[in-house]
């Protein structure tokens, strides 16, 4: 680098290199405009110039400045790979990659273009290029562990499990028998789990658990070993020994369902579809209720029989379950019980059960069978069941009934209110739903969850306005509306998005829909910076995880509902197109004079309106945006809030096809 220029000057180039790694983009354009005074036509210093320029958010010209040092210096290295990194700044990759491969073909052996080669090769799941570039890294410098490491996960992630191992067992081999030092046994004992789970991706069980025991000294993580050797034992069908395993995991966590799903395994009473034979339901009761005598704090193993049990043992054990529940008073528990409602029969039994508990608290004050007196609370929290029940069953009238008496009961519980509005919103009436939830709302201004649940019911009702109000109290001050935009708040986008559709404003739902598709783009950007780091620190089994969950993001629930809303619009627009100009002052002229001055009075004050917002959002800004430096941070404005110009799209339907193709790629059940 720099290498044609004197020595001074040679100088001067790396100072700008070593002011843009550390930031100090001032020092280094400074250096480079010394060096150009004297060579204006340096191309390295023209494309690091350009560099520090993009840092700087000056991207017009450092785009010129770096294609006019690559017209100057085509057969250097550095110049295509500053051309390659101003592309993967704009996530231009492909272009990059282009860019990388024209600095290798200059430079073959220069480790820190591979390295950023193999970033985005792994970012574009080019995974054959990926192991390529990993093995030329790793022959350039194999006493880098995360080279050795690199290698590996490039032929896991292309399906060659049994060759990564081997990777693995090759580095292993080139380490000391004391390895790991101290500060590197956490980073040591993942690479060592990773390797197991390929051992088991690989199916080679048997040698996967003795690995797992040879080095249980160097894993740290003692909880991920456990649970790898339980995993094992289960599949290598040692029933026993996995069944023991289980229970001592239960020790430690009595709450984990996965651990008593896996302990049912073991003793051969597990079933997917939960359909078990009367023998069956039996033992799993037996096994229940001892383990509900050895877990006595266990809420999961009292909760968990409610899914087998049947009929008449079915409705003690609820009894069992809802009662001290009740007394506490946990507003979750119809959440919890609600699954329950998906059996048939249970409900009916859930509902006589609660009618009881609620007739023998009213006429006694305690619960049936039982002389201790239960605490005013505890109908409350059966009242707010009751109404839940019968909201879930339909019945809007007797719940609404319930639910009031419950309020007249202790009229400050939150839970109440909430609970009414969702009633009244199943019932049909949105307006009244959103004003009973702005009603719970202002009883806790400092809870997030109810403003939430009070913007959802606004939304439903298509009170925009005052859903946006709402919403933006528990935001940043500011340009408000950008807030919700830049925490990617994806439930309120699609809920306002179907409202302006509901409205017919096809340009603010269209914005709405495609704001939340450009939020998964960021996601799957956002794993850029993920592919060094997670090699570097050894989260390799979840860094892999986290890549198998990026390949599957657009098939997420909200992104579905998005690219849905998307092609709705995108067809109402195709069957009624905007006017155009000359259409509306067409129609202008077919009006009377009278009517048409009404008209541009109208508009007049609709502009005048705009503008007088857009003014006060303006200052709002402008205040908010002032440092305590006095420093003003621009933020970008909004060139189209209203979503005018995405109607003015050319092809609608092909547009909606586009989001299609995505369903029908990433959804296709759906």
């Amino acid at each position: 680098m720099g290498a044609s220029l004197p020595p001074k000057e040679a100088n001067h180039f790396k100072l700008i290199v070593r002011s843009y790694e550390t930031k100090q983009y001032k020092k280094g354009l400074k250096a480079a405009d010394t060096i150009l005074k004297k060579f204006p036509d340096h191309g390295e210093t023209l494309s690091m110039k350009g560099l520090i320029l993009n840092c700087m958010d000056r991207k017009a010209e450092a785009y010129e400045l770096v294609r006019l040092g690559l017209k100057n210096d085509l057969r250097s290295h550095v110049c295509w790979h500053v051309y390659g990194l101003l592309y993967r700044s704009d996530r231009e990759y492909r272009e990059a990659i282009k860019c990388y491969r024209n600095a290798l073909r200059i430079d073959p052996d220069n480790i820190e273009i591979l390295r950023d080669l193999s970033l985005l090769q792994a970012q574009m799941r080019d995974l054959t290029g990926f192991v390529e570039t990993r093995q030329r890294l790793l022959s350039l410098k194999p006493n880098h562990r995360m080279n050795w490491i690199g290698f590996a996960v490039s032929h896991h992630l292309n399906s060659n499990a049994s060759k990564a191992i081997e990777i693995l067992e090759a580095y292993e081999g080139t380490l000391d028998d004391d390895y790991p030092p101290d500060n590197e046994r956490c980073e040591h004992g993942e690479m060592l789990l990773y390797k197991i789970s390929l051992l088991e991706e690989c199916g080679s069980l048997d040698r996967a658990l003795e690995e797992l025991r040879r080095k249980e000294a160097k894993i740290v993580d003692k909880l991920a070993y456990k649970e790898q050797e339980v995993s094992l034992l289960l599949k290598l069908n040692r029933l026993e020994e996995a069944g023991g395993l289980y229970r001592a995991l239960l020790l430690l966590n009595p709450d984990n369902y996965r651990y008593y799903e896996g302990l049912q395994k073991c003793v051969g009473l597990y079933s997917e579809k939960s359909q078990y034979s009367s023998d069956e339901i039996e033992r799993l009761d037996a096994l229940y209720k001892s383990l509900q005598q050895q877990y006595t704090g266990s809420s999961a193993a009292k909760r968990i029989p409610l899914d087998f049990l049947q009929e008449e043992k079915f409705r003690e054990a609820a009894e069992c379950y809802i009662r001290p529940l009740l007394t506490k008073g946990v507003p979750s528990l119809f959440s919890d019980l609600s699954p329950l409602y998906d059996q048939p029969g249970k409900a009916d039994i859930l509902e006589k059960l609660m009618l009881n508990l609620e007739t023998s608290i009213k006429k006694t004050g305690g619960f049936p069978g039982s002389m201790e007196k239960e605490p005013p609370s505890t109908l409350l929290w059966a009242l707010f069941f009751v109404a839940q029940h019968y909201d879930r069953r339909g019945q809007y009238d007797i719940a609404l009934g319930k639910i009031d008496e419950a309020i007249n009961h202790t009229p400050t519980v939150i839970d109440l209110y909430s609970v009414k509005s969702r009633i009244l919103k199943h019932a049909g009436d949105l307006t009244a739903a959103a004003a009973l939830a702005d009603e719970a709302r202002c009883m806790d201004l400092a809870d997030r969850y109810i403003n939430s649940e009070c913007v959802k019911r606004m939304l439903q009702a298509d009170q925009v306005t005052a859903a946006e109000k709402t919403a933006v109290l528990f935001t940043k001050d500011g340009d408000q509306h950008n807030n919700l935009y830049d925490m990617q708040c994806m439930w309120y986008e699609l809920a306002s998005g179907e409202s302006y559709f509901r409205q017919g404003d096809l340009g603010r739902a269209l914005k709405r829909f495609l704001a939340v598709e450009k939020h998964y783009a960021d996601i799957t950007e956002d794993q850029f910076d993920f592919h060094s780091y997670c090699l570097r620190k050894m989260t390799l089994r979840k860094y892999v995880e986290m890549l198998r969950f990026q390949d599957r993001l657009h098939s997420h629930s909200y992104f579905r509902k998005a690219a849905c809303g998307a092609v709705r619009c995108y067809i109402k627009l195709f069957d009624s197109p905007p006017k155009s100009v000359t259409e509306e002052d067409e129609e202008m002229l077919k009006l009377a004079p009278s009517q048409k001055k009404k008209m541009r009075q109208k508009q007049r004050k609709a502009e005048a309106r705009a503008k007088k917002e857009a003014q006060s959002k303006n200052e709002e800004t402008n205040t908010s945006n002032v440092s305590k430096s006095g420093k003003r941070h621009a933020k970008a404005v909004d060139p189209d809030p209203h979503g005018e110009k995405l109607l003015q799209v050319e092809g609608p339907l092909m547009e909606a096809t586009k989001y299609l193709k995505l369903l029908q790629k990433h959804s296709p059940d759906s």
